[in-house]
């Protein structure tokens, strides 16, 4: 097994950046998936959709260097357990950088080798690296890593504005746990929670529905509402810890079942999952 990856100029390097800091924001432990043409980032120990879980592909054009042999011709990946702040520290520190390596190493353990090449004031190249000590996991943990595969969605919809949704969401989770998430395939979306003693709602309308969701919806009527009560808290942290620049935010909900937020950028997709309480 092998794997070198190189990162040059800043529109790369901050992107990575980025989706590193991200997946550590969501998850402590998680798999590094290596492929031919792009790495994916998915939990670790993941138990199915009873808890939220992220999954973030990195597609090779974010690298100007992409080299690996996986496990076999016939089985060309690599997979690697991995803390993922360890990974996000050694990320950060590239920020400004010239490049990052990525090398999977043996020494003493399986490590993957993070080396950021930085500039200094003299005009000499300084390097940084890091060690990150990694489990390769065995053939038979691989199923585990891959995301879930789900019928067609009920709705789906264009997000509204980030900086007004995360807003919104904060309030709601100063006052109650839950929040229930409401769409339909005519561009309308609510956001509702309700306690004992205060009820609020926030109204969005003429955001859009993707060309795949303009079939009619299970009942036939398109200014049905379809709903998934989530964890409040859950969604706030995806709020709150992605930090890429996508160009299309989405949301789809599986009807009192599941939300998926899924957000894509030229080399990047992201899917986050929550299921409904």
């Amino acid at each position: 097994m092998k794997f070198r990856a190189k990162i040059t100029g800043k529109g790369c390097l901050e992107l990575f950046i980025h989706v590193s800091c991200t997946v550590a924001r969501l998850a402590k432990v998680c798999v590094l998936r290596v492929r031919p043409d792009s790495l994916c980032f998915s939990p670790a120990g993941f138990h199915g959709l009873r808890e939220a879980g992220l999954w973030c592909e990195v597609r090779r054009g974010a690298f100007q260097q992409f080299r690996m042999e996986g496990v076999s011709e016939d089985l060309d990946e690599i997979h690697l357990e991995l803390t993922a702040e360890h990974l996000s520290r050694a990320a950060r520190s590239a920020a400004g950088a010239c490049s990052l390596k990525l090398q999977l190493t043996h020494r003493r353990r399986p490590c993957l080798t993070v080396a950021v090449e930085l500039a200094s004031s003299l005009g000499r190249a300084r390097s940084v690296v890091h060690e990150l000590p990694v489990q390769v996991l065995p053939r038979g943990a691989w199923r585990a890593c891959l995301p879930p595969s789900l019928r067609a969605a009920d709705a789906s919809i264009y997000l509204p504005r980030w900086r007004t949704l995360r807003s919104i969401v904060e309030r709601m989770a100063n006052v109650g746990d839950h929040v229930l998430v409401e769409a339909n395939l005519r561009g309308r979306m609510t956001l509702s929670m309700e306690t004992e003693v205060v009820s609020i709602k926030s109204y969005f309308k003429n955001l859009g529905n993707p060309p795949e969701s303009a079939g009619a919806p299970p009942n036939g009527d398109l200014e049905s509402m379809v709903q998934v009560r989530v964890d409040n808290r859950k969604l706030l942290q995806f709020l709150e810890g992605q930090q890429i620049n996508p160009t299309v935010a989405l949301c789809n909900i599986w009807d009192n079942s599941l939300l998926q937020l899924v957000l894509v950028q030229e080399d990047v997709s992201l899917q986050y999952f929550i299921p409904a309480l």
